[in-house]
Formats: structure tokens, C-alpha cells, sequence
């Protein structure tokens, strides 16, 4: 029998998931808030810097696709944890990283470990957790996302103050391990998992039958394309809040990232919504509101900078929580390679739009981040319209106490 909220195993569940989704943002992000202070230090430009999170994203991304079809053989508990551990470990190293080079080196190898935790979750979550309690379950784990990339980057920035970045990275990876150590003893075993090993033609032939799918190929976008507003937003954020008229401090524009509050709640309040009146009906509205904060980027006033990127964290965690839930819902019986596909792009956005977004800084100051953001949402926005019109599959109709949507 699936976990249902309110269950027991159900809360323990969920809250294995919460550690999950905070230890993969504080490890893979905890680099970014550091990159003005390594485009000083090491000479590099914007882009450049931004390396140190492409190059964790980067190998996340590629990885994700091997790790969700080992997945499928192994179990998605034991690689989960595994993963998390590996990836406390990597982060720990980087503190000692003699250079540049052997930093990025160690950043690739964080994002290579941590491509079992998220490419495992949604799959995790969807064959453990009741259909009606799914959204909120991946809600909850988003939340940890949001969480975990909040404490990371802002934990990240204070310490930077006090110990320099080697002590602020090291205490981040002491905290990856010490979560990975929660997480094994709170995750339940696998009830509902059932190992397959199938051939690399039929696991192609898996991943070729998902893009027939018409909806699937447009979530993957939504997720390539949302994950590069968001990452862009939040990489340049620093280097324009740092620099005149601003000329704010490392800790005020770390405390940017507490914003991410915002995030971990709108992820569960959309995930719960959209589990009762229907995906198709509301995915676009979050997606506005990304738009909307990408606009108020572009003022002037301090005070209407960071409303703004609240507003496009609200937008973006809201967007992502149904998304991600939608394509679980939807994969059936190919849900870890569905969950892989997702997250390759997801990922992917992070690191090529990323990186992308410091070309626009480097050329066009803010406005040419914020154009460049409002472009991407604009994309996002009118690929959600046409997935309003795509009908769920049989038997994912969402049945709520009114009929007022489906999935």
C-alpha cells in the first residue's frame, strides 16, 4: 500500500526527502554567492567564474541520465544514499583545493556524486507515495531544495566574513555529510520498487517512446528553460549588488539568499493547489509571476531589485514543483527515466543558460541579464499554454472533492 499523508511513513518519508533536497542545493550552489570574490581573486571574468557552478551543473546533468536508468537496477534508497554521501565528501575537499584547476576539478566530481540524488527523488516519491499525496510530497521535497540552496549560499557568504572561503566550504561539506547521515536512518525502504535491467536498446527505445509522448518534450523545456532564469537571476545578482550605486558588502548580498523562504513555501502551496484543481490549470501562473519579477530586476531602487527577485523565486520554485510532479504522473512505468530527462535539462539550463546569462552581463550590464531572463520566460510562458491543451493520459485524471481539473 502507497504512503498517504498523514501516514507515519509518509512524515518519515517526506522528511528523508527534505534532507535530500537540502543537501543537493547547499552542495551543488554553495559555490555560487563566492564567484564575485573568485572573478577578483583568480583574475577571471564574469563567465569565467561562473565555472564553478556550470561545472558542477554541467556533469549533474549528463550524469543524471546514467544514474536514473542504474536506478532502475539497483533500488533508488541505496543510490540516493550513496550519492549524498560522495558529494559531503567532494565538497569537503574542495576546501582544501590548492588552485583553480584542482577547485573545478573537485566541483565536476560533486556534480557527477550528486547526480543520484535528484534524478532518484521523483521516482522515489512517485512509486512510494499515494497518486492524491504525490504533489505535496514532491512539494515538501522542493521545499528542502529551497531550503538547502538558501542555507548553503547564505551560510557560504557569512562564514566567507569570518573564516574565508576555504572554512566557509568546509563547514558546508561537514553539514552535506552530517544530512546524508539523516537521511539513511530516516528513508524508508522501497516497497513499491521493482528492479529491471534492460538492454541499452530497450532503454533507448525507453527514452525515444517518452518524446513521442506530447507532453513530456514541453515539460523538459519548461525545465531547461525556468532553471536558466532562475540560476541567471542569482549568479549576476552579486556582481550588480557588489558594484556601484549599490556597493553593497559579501554578507548583505548574501542575505539575498534568504529569499529562498519564499521558495520552500511556494513549492508546497503550488504543489498542493495543482494537486487538487489540476496541473494544466495552473502552471502558467507561476510562470507569470517568474516574468513579473524579472521585470522588477530591472528597476533601480534597492528595494524593488530584491522584491523582484523574490518574486522570481516564488515563480520559479512554484513552476518547478508542478512540473516535476506532472512528468512523475505522467511516465508510468518509465518514471526513472522520465525523472532523468527532466533533470538533464533542468540541469542542463542551470549550466548553459548560466553561463549564457554572464555573456549577457559581461556585454549588456543588468539590462542584458534582464532581457535575456524576460526572453526565456516569455518561452516558458507560451510552451505552458500549449500544455493546457494537451489531455492527461488515461487514468491520471485527478479526482478532488469538485470537479474542477485534471492532471
Amino acid at each position: 500500500m502507497a504512503l498517504a499523508k498523514g501516514s507515519a511513513g509518509y512524515r518519515r518519508l517526506t522528511l528523508a526527502m527534505l534532507f535530500a533536497g537540502f543537501s543537493t542545493f547547499s552542495l551543488l550552489y554553495s559555490t555560487q554567492p563566492l564567484l564575485p570574490l573568485f572573478a577578483h581573486d583568480f583574475a577571471l571574468s564574469a563567465e569565467a567564474a561562473s565555472l564553478a557552478v556550470g561545472l558542477a551543473t554541467g556533469p549533474l546533468a549528463i550524469g543524471i541520465l546514467v544514474a536514473g536508468a542504474l536506478s532502475d537496477r539497483w533500488g533508488r534508497r541505496p543510490m540516493m544514499v550513496a550519492a549524498m554521501f560522495l558529494a559531503g565528501g567532494f565538497t569537503l575537499a574542495t576546501a582544501g583545493a590548492p588552485g583553480w584547476t584542482a577547485l573545478l576539478a573537485l566541483r565536476f566530481a560533486t556534480g557527477v556524486a550528486l547526480a543520484g540524488v535528484p534524478a532518484v527523488a521523483m521516482a522515489y516519491l512517485s512509486e512510494e507515495v499515494d497518486p492524491a499525496s504525490v504533489g505535496s510530497a514532491m512539494g515538501l521535497y522542493i521545499a528542502g531544495s529551497a531550503v538547502g540552496g538558501m542555507a548553503g549560499r547564505l551560510g557560504v557568504s557569512l562564514l566567507t566574513d569570518l573564516a574565508g572561503w576555504r572554512g566557509a566550504v568546509a563547514a558546508v561539506g561537514v553539514a552535506g555529510l552530517a544530512v546524508a547521515e539523516g537521511f539513511r536512518r530516516l528513508a524508508p525502504e522501497s516497497r513499491h520498487f521493482a528492479p529491471s535491467a534492460p538492454s541499452l536498446a530497450a532503454t533507448a527505445g525507453g527514452f525515444v517512446e517518452l518524446f513521442r509522448d506530447r507532453a513530456m518534450p514541453l515539460l523538459f523545456a519548461e525545465a531547461f528553460l525556468l532553471m536558466g532564469v532562475f540560476v541567471s537571476i542569482y549568479n549576476y545578482a552579486g556582481f550588480r549588488l557588489m558594484a556601484p550605486p549599490y556597493g553593497l558588502g559579501h554578507a548583505a548580498v548574501g542575505a539575498i539568499f534568504l529569499l529562498y523562504l519564499l521558495g520552500s513555501a511556494s513549492s508546497t502551496w503550488f504543489g498542493g493547489v495543482a494537486g487538487r484543481l489540476g496541473r494544466r490549470r495552473i502552471f502558467w501562473m507561476p510562470v507569470v509571476l517568474l516574468i513579473a519579477g524579472v521585470a522588477l530586476t530591472a528597476a533601480r531602487p534597492l528595494v524593488l531589485v530584491v522584491a523582484g527577485i523574490g518574486v522570481v523565486t516564488i515563480g520559479f520554485f512554484g513552476a518547478h514543483s508542478i512540473a516535476s510532479a506532472w512528468v512523475g504522473r505522467r511516465a508510468h512505468g518509465r518514471r526513472g527515466q522520465a525523472a532523468a530527462l527532466y533533470l538533464f535539462f533542468y540541469y542542463a539550463g542551470s549550466s548553459v543558460l548560466g553561463s549564457l546569462g554572464g555573456v549577457a552581463w559581461s556585454r549588456g550590464g543588468w539590462p542584458g541579464v534582464a532581457s535575456f531572463c524576460g526572453a526565456l520566460g516569455g518561452v516558458a510562458l507560451g510552451l505552458g499554454l500549449v500544455l493546457r491543451t494537451i489531455a492527461p493520459l488515461p487514468g491520471n485524471e485527478i479526482a478532488p472533492a469538485k470537479p474542477l481539473g485534471t492532471d
